[in-house]
């Protein structure tokens, strides 16, 4: 009996000990998160120092995608979604482009959480509407983070495998019970959760592949398309979050009039059509393009602006990796005739010109 009663008073003292341990954590309350330290930007700034506040709305611009698209639904396994869909849609939280692991109150106006991070809750904008005009509300935040586990790409059931439950507070209160408080950035990492209008999806088939025009809460609306061909967004100027930069965060963005996407076969016919004007903008991958493709008039007469554009992102390397462990390339007269055979295929005319990177930096 004495055992049995020591064994229950420390499992009591243990319980008492975890109540007082949450009720002792301190909540904070604020407009944004960061992973380590305080946010950059402090809850009464303006904008972000990389936009213009004063940025006009208006105008065109022609992007560019490869093979096909047969859905508007980017969110689960089936199909392929088109290119520029996340316009149309909008998470509790953003982050910004000029520091990292940081998340900014955007369908959320704010965020509170304990200094053990094992729970989460965000309050909605009372602005934030969809593009019926109907209110976001906690319920759509309940029934889009339900449905992606249930029924989405499997992606979601990873990427939020350690929240145990999503609870309506209030109307604009949510709140995500974590199942672990191991994972400090799981509390940034559902606040990227897309949110989907319930009255739109609830009596639809959400796995199937669909064309019909979504709602979103996003500040671009699909204005026409071509299936599998283009697909064409206009601004919303009537977006909720542009009355009054009520969203810092998105002050000075979303400027483009319309975004049109035209889709080719291979990056062939994609560089040709940015050579002859079709596509506004082309991102250049392949390093003897690079070098030796955009010798044309466009470029000299100031049509094509060619730039190389300086950043610290990690990118995959274009090169050919020699294992000398074989015997094979041990040899270095092999190595030697396999960089004349680059020299050769880099130069269309067998002249002089090297092997180059996207820099123009010769790599033979």
């Amino acid at each position: 009996i004495r055992d049995s009663m020591k064994t229950l008073l420390t499992a009591i003292t243990v319980f008492i000990l975890l109540i007082a341990q949450n009720l002792l954590a301190k909540t904070n309350i604020s407009h944004a998160i960061a992973m380590h330290g305080e946010p950059k930007y402090d809850q009464n700034f303006i904008s972000v120092e990389y936009v213009s506040n004063n940025a006009e709305k208006g105008g065109n611009i022609v992007r560019s995608a490869i093979g096909t698209y047969d859905t508007f639904n980017p969110f689960t396994l089936k199909g392929t979604s088109a290119a520029g869909i996340g316009l149309l849609y909008e998470s509790l939280t953003v982050g910004s482009s000029d520091e990292a692991f940081t998340e900014y109150g955007l369908l959320a106006k704010s965020i509170e959480w304990p200094d053990d991070r094992s729970w989460v809750t965000f309050t909605l904008r009372d602005e934030a509407k969809w593009h019926d005009g109907k209110k976001i509300t906690s319920d759509d935040v309940v029934w889009t983070f339900n449905t992606l586990m249930e029924k989405g790409h499997p992606f979601y059931k990873y990427y939020y495998g350690d929240v145990s439950e999503v609870i309506k507070i209030t109307e604009n209160k949510v709140k995500f019970e974590f199942s672990t408080n191991t994972n400090k950035e799981l509390v940034l990492i559902v606040g990227q959760l897309p949110v989907l209008p319930k009255h739109y999806w609830e009596n639809k088939n959400f796995e199937e592949t669909t064309l019909d025009v979504p709602i979103g809460s996003g500040p671009y609306k699909i204005k026409s398309f071509d299936a599998g061909r283009s697909i064409t967004y206009e601004l919303d100027l009537n977006y909720w979050g542009f009355k009054n930069n009520i969203v810092p965060i998105k002050v000075g963005k979303d400027n483009m009039g319309s975004i049109r996407y035209d889709y080719y076969k291979d990056r062939g016919v994609e560089r040709e059509a940015f050579k002859s004007g079709e596509i506004d903008f082309f991102s250049e991958n392949t390093s003897k393009e690079w070098a030796t493709g955009y010798d044309i008039d466009a470029v000299t007469e100031g049509l094509i602006k060619k730039e190389l554009i300086p950043h610290e992102n990690p990118q995959g390397m274009q090169a050919f990796a020699f294992n000398t462990r074989k015997d094979i390339f041990a040899d270095k007269r092999v190595r030697k005739a396999l960089s004349f055979a680059c020299l050769l295929y880099t130069s269309d005319a067998a002249d002089d010109t090297p092997c180059v990177d996207l820099g123009g930096r010769r790599i033979i």
